[in-house]
């Protein structure tokens, strides 16, 4: 319709009563084997590991050195191995990889997948605003972790040089400006050109990464004793407050153990499980029990334990390595951040933005450039900010452990209303899962003045606009649902008056199905013509990732030459209105068979224009900005993929 909150989608929540599809082709795909399987892993170790597996080139480093650390004494250095070990294992391998990734919406995971999933099983109206709130501030959080991701990932890479070549020290923050310039701008060339070498690269990233941290362990083979649990209970016993506070710093070596579940959908559950037990996991073990031997070895090395593992002749190899692993792990976050804006398009939490397609094979890759100039302003201004990632890591923690924490009661509410699960099954798993989780967000919680204030205020500032957005959608279609006229009292009339036809076909777009669209009211009073077919489409969001082409179009004859077109898309898909009706005449389905000539075809929209002095329970500076959002937005023929010279746009005011 017009840069206003585009009433012509609307998600199945809405109180608009619309046809429901009951998909019954989604089913999960067959379990990948042999070569296949192989491909699809290595291709998840590239896409799913790179946050998580650039995570030693800082993360034992802060346990030591940051603002809370503790000395390298051997009781220490074994206690956080020990620590570091007991993390990976729970939260990744047996929260994530057993659990929660079961949890899946039609074979999609992510915390708006999950929030969808939970409220399509029809919680109570209290429970299900609650969960909304919880959703939508865990989706704010993972912007900030696809700001600071990209910052603590080459910053930490590049800090390598301080290591080989001290005297150097001072390009560090400008190489690494000049690196992220150069990813953000590369995007809008898409993720296919270099997507070919993210799993070789990682793979690269692994094996010497595995090679550095037997080096290590063969210095002092007694970390190996890091394994045993009670050492990380004796160092809870031995350090007290200070103790739990490294928990700020272990937590840093499970970023990005939230891609392992968002990312499902691109490589499916067992190619992600075989990346991580086969190569992820073992190599990250290695690392950080040779970066443990080489502390108990030499305990000045908790300086930079990670690059003082490799000797001197391998130093600027592995920055490169190192660096380009960052990248890799930069640019998963950085497709996640575009992935999440698309589904919150389609569900009605943001307006709409610029989607380009990357791929002519691939619908997953997509560039958004609003997004993308968005995160790349942010990710360059926090280097020059906070300057090295010591710094960075408080900011880290609080964004990676507050979305943990959120997953997890949102995944209660799965095992709860989608599984069945009765409550003396669902709470203690649910509660040993909030006990890690809270653990870590509280000791990152006390970080809030030295960083941690940063993703919390991001969040707050996304939420703030994906809730706003979302509530003025929703006052809005109640206000034109209200206003409107009833489509049976609309068919009648014309039938009655016989208003004079023109040749062609005029589509209108609506998204409320029992009434007439405003604009094709406004267009009968002023131009007294109609044309000589009528197409009124809607398009609904489903709270499923995709719909399949069996069940994406209805086409119901309504009389009087008018026709009602209703098509269904996921909210990983996007919308092609064009494509959509020149299908019609190729698909299987009920109803009048529609064929569509494109130079004989109009599309009306209306313009509306809003002004913030109606009724609508908003402050009005919620108002304000929900029309600053409106009139940013993308326009509907260019989302909808509509022919410029074919439009016709129909303004009008509308108080809010």
């Amino acid at each position: 319709m017009s840069d206003l909150p585009s009433p012509e989608v609307v998600p199945p929540s809405s109180p608009t009563p619309v046809p429901t599809a009951t998909p019954v082709h989604h089913g999960h795909r067959a379990a990948p084997t042999g070569s296949t399987l192989a491909k699809l892993a290595l291709g998840a170790l590239g896409v799913v590991y790179g946050d998580i597996g650039t995570s030693p080139l800082y993360a034992l480093k802060e346990c030591f050195t940051g603002t809370h650390g503790v000395a390298p004494t051997p009781e220490n250095v074994v206690g956080i191995v020990s620590l570091v070990f007991w993390s990976m294992t729970f939260v990744v391998t047996f929260k994530y990889l057993s659990f929660v990734m079961r949890a899946d919406n039609r074979g999609e995971g992510g915390i708006l997948a999950l929030l969808a999933l939970v409220a399509r099983k029809g919680a109570a109206k209290r429970s299900r605003r609650v969960l909304l709130i919880l959703g939508l501030f865990g989706a704010a959080l993972l912007y900030g972790d696809g700001v600071i991701t990209p910052a603590i990932s080459v910053l930490g890479a590049m800090e390598g040089v301080t290591v080989a070549a001290p005297a150097l020290s001072h390009v560090v923050v400008p190489a690494t400006v000049v690196i992220l310039v150069f990813l953000f701008a590369f995007q809008k060339r898409g993720t296919a050109t270099v997507g070919a070498v993210f799993g070789p690269v990682m793979l690269v990233w692994f094996v010497s990464i595995s090679l550095l941290g037997v080096r290590g362990i063969l210095l002092d083979p007694a970390i190996l004793s890091a394994v045993d649990p009670s050492r990380g209970i004796a160092f809870f016993v031995h350090n007290g407050w200070q103790g739990f506070l490294v928990l700020g710093a272990v937590v840093l070596v499970i970023t990005g153990g939230e891609a392992l579940y968002a990312d499902m959908g691109h490589f499916g559950r067992r190619p992600i499980r075989v990346a991580w037990l086969c190569l992820a996991m073992p190599a990250l073990l290695l690392n950080y029990m040779g970066q443990g031997a080489l502390l108990l070895h030499d305990p000045a090395g908790a300086a930079n334990p990670f690059y003082l593992l490799a000797p001197s002749w391998a130093l600027y190899p592995m920055i490169a390595i190192a660096t380009s692993a960052a990248i890799v792990a930069s640019q998963a976050l950085i497709s996640g951040a575009f992935s999440l804006t698309r589904q919150a398009v389609q569900l009605g939490y943001c307006p709409r933005v610029t989607i380009r397609h990357t791929s002519r094979t691939e619908i997953g890759q997509i560039y958004i450039p609003e997004v993308n100039w968005a995160l790349g302003v942010s990710t360059v201004a926090l280097v020059l900010g906070f300057k090295t990632s010591s710094a960075l890591a408080a900011a880290y923690g609080i964004a990676v452990t507050g979305t943990m924490m959120i997953t997890t009661l949102l995944f209660h509410r799965v095992v709860r209303d989608v599984w069945g699960w009765s409550p003396r099954k669902a709470a203690p798993l649910t509660a040993v899962f909030l006990v890690v989780d809270v653990a870590f967000f509280g000791a990152n919680l006390i970080k809030v003045e030295e960083g941690g204030w940063f993703p919390l205020a991001a969040a707050a500032v996304v939420f703030t606009l994906l809730s706003t957005w979302k509530r003025g959608r929703q006052f809005l279609a109640a206000q034109m649902r209200e206003a409107g006229l009833p489509l049976d009292d609309f068919l009648k009339d014309v039938s009655r008056k016989n208003p004079q036809r023109i040749a062609g076909t005029a589509v209108f777009m609506t998204g409320n199905t029992g009434n007439v669209p405003p604009v094709l009211l406004h267009h009968l009073k002023h131009n007294k013509i109609l044309h000589e077919r009528v197409v009124l489409v809607s398009l609904m969001t489903e709270e499923i990732p995709n719909v399949a082409d069996s069940e994406r179009v209805t086409v119901t004859e309504l009389g009087c030459g008018f026709h009602q077109v209703i098509a269904r898309y996921g909210f990983m898909e996007t919308p092609d209105v064009p494509a959509m009706l020149d299908s019609i005449p190729r698909r299987t389905i009920p109803g009048p068979k529609l064929v569509f000539k494109p130079m004989e075809t109009t599309y009306y929209l209306g313009r509306e224009t809003l002004l913030p002095d109606g009724t609508a329970p908003m402050p009005r500076w919620r108002k304000r900005l929900f029309i600053v959002m409106a009139r940013n937005a993308q326009t509907a023929s260019s989302f909808f993929g509509l022919p410029p010279n074919r439009v016709v746009e129909m303004g009008a005011q509308i108080q809010l």
